[in-house]
């Protein structure tokens, strides 16, 4: 008997990839609805007997020899995490439908070639960057922290990196990035509009980076997003958008659709290790059509960023699956 598991946003889509691929004779084992994400179905198939005979091998049977099992296809495996991470069916079925002419039984390797068929990846430039950085997002998204990492990372390669901070609205904003600044020893400007950023920025020039941090924005208040906007427009800036791990996908989806309108084109995450599903982040890089940049996943400041590739987001995505994998080379198991 043959087990397959199939994912679709409705029961309907669920019955007919199982007749596509099983045949009218599949048996439905189980079915599973994932609130918000579709349904599960799992199907099975009876094995044609006389084509089992028919390619029977010749050798007798070694009766103290055991068949290994060939364990789940690796198509499967990387449903069953894209739907634990909580990827919203339609994205789930597109990863998954982008394996469909992909060859290997490494479900690690299966997930990154997914994520890098549905996904651009952009990590922030280790050394000069042509534009200066803005870092952008809802409030408590972590920008503050993010550039005291980028600062941190300019500062260990001894890069000179201009710093400033329009975060003037937040109690304590200024404060937090000084804090940081001076351990760094690192000048911080400090701005409250528009013009006086495009006049900072100005001054920086010759600085290998020049990253700003701002205030947080409420996505959802038109006078806020219009101010960020005058002070994204008011110079030659990149913003960058600063999202944690682990919100509601359809509220990633609709933040991170806000912040494209002002100019993002890059997703740097947060709070990865605080988080068990990254399915917002899926759903809200490709919904609003971002790179993914950057993540962080601890909150020390020191090399405190990593740069995303498909296979390390795989990893991430995956994490029993590395330890196995990382169990098997140490035991020299690994196939």
């Amino acid at each position: 008997m043959r087990l397959k598991s199939f994912h679709a946003p409705s029961m309907q889509e669920a019955m007919r990839l199982v007749r596509e691929v099983l045949g009218d004779d599949a048996i439905i084992v189980a079915t599973r609805e994932e609130e918000g994400v579709g349904v599960r179905v799992t199907a099975a198939i009876e094995e044609d007997e006389g084509m089992l005979a028919t390619h029977a091998p010749v050798a007798a049977p070694n009766p103290l020899r055991f068949l290994e099992p060939e364990g789940p296809e690796p198509i499967d495996v990387v449903a069953d995490a894209l739907l634990r991470h909580g990827v919203p069916a339609e994205l789930n079925q597109r990863l998954v439908d982008s394996l469909e002419d992909f060859d290997t039984r490494d479900p690690m390797m299966a997930m990154a070639a997914a994520l890098d068929a549905v996904f651009s990846f952009q990590p922030l430039p280790d050394g000069k960057a042509p534009r200066p950085f803005m870092l952008v997002g809802p409030p408590g998204g972590g920008k503050t922290l993010t550039v005291a990492k980028l600062c941190a990372r300019c500062a260990l390669q001894k890069r000179p990196v201009g710093v400033i901070s329009t975060d003037t609205i937040r109690a304590g904003g200024i404060e937090q990035l000084q804090a940081f600044t001076r351990v760094l020893k690192l000048r911080l400007i400090t701005v409250e509009d528009p013009t006086a950023l495009s006049d900072a920025v100005e001054v920086s020039r010759g600085m290998e980076q020049v990253l700003v941090d701002s205030a947080g924005r409420n996505p959802y208040n038109a006078q806020d997003m219009k101010d960020l906007r005058e002070f994204v427009t008011a110079t030659d800036i990149e913003p960058v958008l600063v999202m944690p791990a682990g919100l509601d996908p359809v509220e990633a989806v609709e933040i991170a659709k806000a912040f494209r309108a002002v100019g993002a084109r890059r997703l740097l995450a947060t709070r990865m290790d605080m988080a068990r599903r990254y399915g917002s982040l899926l759903a809200a890089a490709h919904e609003a059509g971002l790179a993914f940049a950057d993540v962080s996943a601890t909150t020390k400041v020191a090399d405190g960023l990593t740069a995303l590739t498909p296979t390390i987001l795989a990893k991430m995505m995956m994490p029993e699956l590395q330890a196995e994998q990382r169990r098997a080379k140490q035991t020299g198991t690994h196939a």
